[in-house]
């Protein structure tokens, strides 16, 4: 199922959904290799800016020496804290690819500014850091050793979602089902955010066991999870701005 957009009204204007578009867009297109046709991120630029989650874990337990150059496999180099720690933050601003940054800023699109409107540009800026935060320590707790760098708002937006369906269940989202044949459907917003969360638990399970037997995939579905779960909790704790138009509950 893929969200097209929703009928939850908004009275302010969402700022700071603006701006995180903006920047997402902005540092997508400083990453591309331009020589490159078609352009495509560079790989050290995610590899030193993205989540590597080794990089903490020798940080942690190796005295920050690693037996490879993450970057470039010259050898035995010292990572200092600041390095396995700040990408916790840069990677949020990074994608892999085209279709990376469109989706995830469509779905930033669609429920992002419902969600600031609720709580307010400051406190919604908070959770969505903290969201993206907390989705790469699960993505790092499940991917322990990897060396993959792992970027992407998509843990954060995941937040912004898991939000979203706390506060707005029964607004409605336009939504693009492909089914033998692409329907275009009206759907509650428990349905098409519970069916994308479960779809990521479940991708995030078998992912792990794949990662098991010696394969594994690009996708951090573990982060996605991590992130929506840190919305709820977050939408739960976190007051409401004193004017707003609530909807949905």
């Amino acid at each position: 199922m893929i969200p097209l957009k929703d009928d939850a009204p908004r009275v302010g204007t969402p700022y700071v959904t603006y701006v995180l578009l903006a920047l997402n867009t902005v540092a997508f297109l400083l990453s591309l290799n331009w020589q490159l046709r078609p352009p495509e991120p560079s790989p050290e630029v995610l590899t030193l800016l993205g989540v590597v989650p080794a990089r903490l874990t020798v940080v942690l337990f190796n005295h920050g020496y690693v037996p490879w150059d993450l970057i470039s496999g010259l050898g035995t180099r010292y990572v200092s804290t600041t390095e396995a720690i700040l990408p916790f933050l840069t990677s949020m601003f990074l994608h892999g690819g085209w279709l990376h940054l469109i989706f995830n800023m469509w779905a930033l699109w669609i429920f992002g500014d419902n969600v600031e409107d609720y709580l307010g540009h400051s406190l919604y800026l908070s959770l969505y850091l903290v969201c993206g935060i907390a989705a790469a320590l699960l993505h790092t707790l499940f991917n322990i050793g990897s060396t993959v760098p792992s970027v992407g708002a998509s843990g954060a937006i995941a937040g912004v979602m898991g939000a979203y369906f706390l506060l707005f269940p029964r607004a409605r989202v336009l939504t693009l089902v492909p089914f033998f044949f692409v329907f275009f459907m009206w759907l509650p917003a428990w349905i098409v955010l519970g069916y994308w969360f479960v779809a990521q638990f479940l991708s995030g399970a078998a992912t792990s066991i794949a990662a098991h037997s010696g394969n594994s995939t690009g996708i951090a579905f573990w982060a996605h999870v991590g992130g929506f779960l840190a919305g709820m909790l977050l939408i739960k704790v976190l007051p409401a701005r004193t004017r707003r138009y609530h909807y949905g509950l």
